[in-house]
């Protein structure tokens, strides 16, 4: 599994599709099961250990911390947000330009995704390299089961946010952090350790959308017809990304909890067991797509689990999307071709995005000059 995670899920979604381990719990691969999964939320609860705002709140709270935060999200704050995430692509990508290639993760897509989350917070780009070694070592820590290696980075994380906090408040200004800080839930505003629940999350999303660029411009580099279909036409650029992501999803799984003994798949699971959901099996699954491991740009996205579904439905999908695309329209506009430049090495639980990937790049006459 650590070698191709894809392909060893694949067989265990067609020959063992509700299993166990003492790692990952009761695990499930086929698309019909986790949709039951995501659309029954009393009995497979999100509610975690540690506080996890808002995807790991159950209902009734959730409802309050979703719609408290959803307008952060808002087409109006994306597009404010588009121009400074523009920015730092295109200033990201004149080096690899010029130099005709770059590790993509390291050059790219890390910096440029944190660097981002950066400017919409408000908080200076430097400290993206911070929220960076934080995000590795998280997922470390998870991979690992190191308890203490989790505490010591939460411990870190939340210091490095109440510093921001704290500035925010003696120097306002129109950022998310200042409408976080002015953010109520059920009318008492956000405390310091809630706002810090938040951004954990929102931070190791950004770590996930990296890797999805990975994997985006991986694809897009082996596959050169869909390259160039996508660079006499960006308009194709949105469901390119909804669809080779569903093949090639650079999240693992997430995790629920039963609240009561359930039976799926002819297994009986206890009340209290921990349940992974496979989202890089389901998305792939025959039975909900047809081809399911071939890209087609025409496909319905109804079905496609990339963002998770219910109540849950990733909050942050608004800025990934706008990541992803800004990233892919400038890779593709400033170059002629791009090209694998050398090893391919993934990632492994939690992520399945990529660990280490050189693209070789053809620039552009435009760009040249």
């Amino acid at each position: 599994m650590l070698v191709d995670q894809r392909q060893a899920y694949d067989r265990m979604r067609e020959t063992c599709p509700v299993a166990h381990s003492e790692f990952m719990g009761w695990s499930l691969f086929r698309h019909g099961d986790i949709v039951r999964v995501l659309e029954d939320p009393a009995t497979y609860s999100s509610a975690s250990r540690h506080p996890a705002i808002p995807s790991g709140i159950d209902p009734p709270a959730h409802a309050g911390f979703r719609t408290a935060l959803a307008p952060h999200f808002t087409e109006a704050v994306m597009a404010a947000l588009e121009p400074r995430s523009r920015r730092i692509a295109v200033e990201l990508m004149e080096p690899i330009l010029r130099d005709g290639g770059a590790e993509m993760m390291e050059a790219f897509a890390t910096p440029f995704t944190l660097r981002t989350l950066c400017a919409s917070l408000g908080w200076r780009e430097e400290q993206w390299e911070c929220l960076g070694g934080w995000t590795h070592g998280n997922q470390q820590a998870a991979f690992s089961r190191d308890p203490a290696a989790g505490r010591a980075l939460a411990k870190l994380l939340s210091e490095h946010v109440k510093a921001n906090l704290d500035e925010h408040r003696s120097s306002p200004s129109d950022d998310v952090t200042c409408a976080l800080l002015a953010t109520s839930v059920d009318g008492a505003l956000l405390d310091d350790d809630q706002i810090v629940s938040v951004l954990r999350n929102w931070v190791a999303g950004e770590g996930t959308v990296a890797g999805g660029i990975s994997l985006l411009v991986l694809y897009l580099a082996q596959h050169a017809e869909l390259q160039k279909a996508l660079r006499d036409d960006p308009s194709l650029i949105p469901a390119a990304v909804e669809e080779i992501l569903r093949v090639d999803d650079p999240l693992v799984a997430n995790r629920r909890t039963t609240t009561r003994e359930v039976e799926i798949g002819g297994r009986t699971i206890p009340a209290g067991a921990s349940l992974s959901l496979m989202w890089i099996a389901a998305n792939r699954d025959p039975r909900a797509f047809e081809s399911a491991d071939e890209v087609h740009l025409d496909r319905g996205t109804d079905d496609g689990l990339v963002w998770g579904r219910g109540i849950h439905l990733c909050l942050g999908a608004p800025m990934a999307r706008l990541e992803m695309r800004i990233a892919l329209e400038e890779l593709l506009s400033r170059t002629t071709t791009f090209s694998v430049g050398g090893e391919v090495r993934r990632s492994v639980y939690p992520s399945d995005g990529l660990a280490a990937f050189r693209l070789s790049v053809e620039p552009s006459r435009m760009t040249a000059t």
